[in-house]
């Protein structure tokens, strides 16, 4: 069909066939004054051309935005979001600044179908208007904001953090825990919250970011939720202490899982096949015969001491050796471990674990020459010192304390 001039549009628009008006609304070479006028028709169908149309003024399009049509706005919302990544962020004349406001009515909208396509158009364009994914992100409705959550660059660790300390339901913190490559902040925020399906998501998430110190407290909880268990078993790159601690509460078919895992090291893979061991049923001392006599067919087992003493002998009684036992629950050795490692009498270690003092028994496992991540499980796990009340790393990794505070506070016990 030709071109459109001025007088047929004007007198078709006037035109008291519905159709008639429907098709000058929807003709791109259609006058901006007419399609303005349109704008305001009675006809919906109309106004729902009017909003399609690429033509159509933006003062026009202004008035739409706020249409009682749950179509027009619609319609609206999808031509407008589309015009997104040709904005020019060096040039905000009035055109933009309209496109602009448009937008951010659109994205307050009553309607969840309309702010859906602002999403759909929005969640992870680099240029989209920041103020608009701010709000986007805020919105109450996970349908709107889950996409927005988990995929929008824009969104900060500051602004995630924000969102997280809000106590947001399900749906969006575990779009946080799907984004790409989420941080350690974000990912510490998100494990403290201890919700079971938001740390199961940051568990299935390969490139999320999980301090050794965080993994530790979710195994701390995870015996209790049976959905981190899965995700665990094929987290990438565990180290061998959390492996070992993992192979020691998930069912049998996940052991066989993380046993197959050929990407790990052959430490963790080691630790994973120890802990395997540990699982099974103590060794019976004999089997029954005919005659109901039982014979001895094995030796006594190793005394935790004995072993201790055996591996340092052997030069093989490392921190991820400790960690293990910690896991495990296995105090005796663990106390003997760090008897042997500083150097002082089995006693005095037994002491300053019994007096629950967070800087004694951090000044411990210094002397003991292990790491301050070692030093905080041993806190909790063997000195049963409250999460509120543990030292914590300073820097992420260091001692927070001087060698000469460390010093002095195991003069308390009597080292010298």
């Amino acid at each position: 069909m030709g071109g459109l001039d001025y007088d047929t549009a004007k007198k078709l628009a006037a035109s008291g066939d519905a159709a008639d008006r429907r098709f000058v609304a929807s003709r791109e070479e259609t006058q901006p004054e007419i399609l303005y006028l349109l704008a305001m028709d009675q006809n919906v169908e109309v106004r729902r051309e009017i909003a399609l149309n690429t033509a159509t003024p933006r003062q026009a399009d202004m008035v739409l935005s706020t249409d009682v049509d749950e179509g027009v706005r619609s319609g609206l919302a999808s031509k407008i979001a589309a015009l997104v990544p040709s904005l020019s962020a060096d040039r905000v004349g009035q055109i933009e600044r309209m496109t602009l406001q448009i937008l951010e009515t659109l994205a307050r909208d009553r309607a969840v179908a309309v702010r859906g396509v602002m999403v759909a158009a929005l969640k992870d364009l680099p240029n989209a208007p920041p103020s608009i994914i701010q709000q986007l992100a805020r919105d109450l409705d996970a349908t709107i904001s889950g996409p927005v959550l988990r995929h929008s660059p824009l969104l900060t660790d500051d602004d995630l953090l924000e969102i997280i300390a809000g106590a947001p339901e399900d749906e969006r913190l575990c779009a946080i825990a799907e984004r790409a490559d989420v941080s350690v902040a974000v990912s510490d925020a998100i494990v403290q919250t201890e919700r079971e399906a938001a740390v199961a998501s940051l568990l299935g998430n390969a490139s999320a970011q999980i301090r050794e110190e965080t993994l530790d407290r979710i195994l701390d909880l995870a015996p209790k939720h049976e959905p981190w268990h899965a995700p665990l078993v094929r987290r990438p790159s565990l180290p061998a202490a959390a492996a070992a601690r993992i192979a020691s509460f998930v069912t049998d078919s996940l052991v066989k899982v993380l046993e197959s895992r050929t990407d790990l090291p052959p430490e963790t893979r080691q630790a994973i096949t120890q802990a395997v061991r540990q699982r099974l049923p103590a060794a019976k001392a004999g089997i029954g015969t005919g005659n109901g006599l039982v014979e001895e067919d094995e030796a006594p087992k190793e005394r935790p001491a004995d072993r201790a003493r055996r591996l340092h002998k052997e030069k093989k009684l490392t921190e991820d050796t400790v960690s293990m036992a910690l896991g495990q629950g296995d105090r005796g050795f663990v106390l003997a471990s760090l008897a042997l490692l500083s150097g002082l009498p089995l006693p005095i270690v037994d002491k300053i674990i019994a007096g629950q003092s967070p800087r004694g028994v951090t000044s411990l496992c210094w002397k003991a020459k292990l790491s301050m991540r070692a030093a905080r499980q041993v806190q909790m796990r063997l000195a049963q010192i409250p999460p509120s009340n543990v030292l914590n790393a300073r820097d992420g990794t260091k001692y927070p304390m001087t060698d000469d505070e460390m010093k002095w506070q195991l003069e308390f016990f009597g080292v010298e």
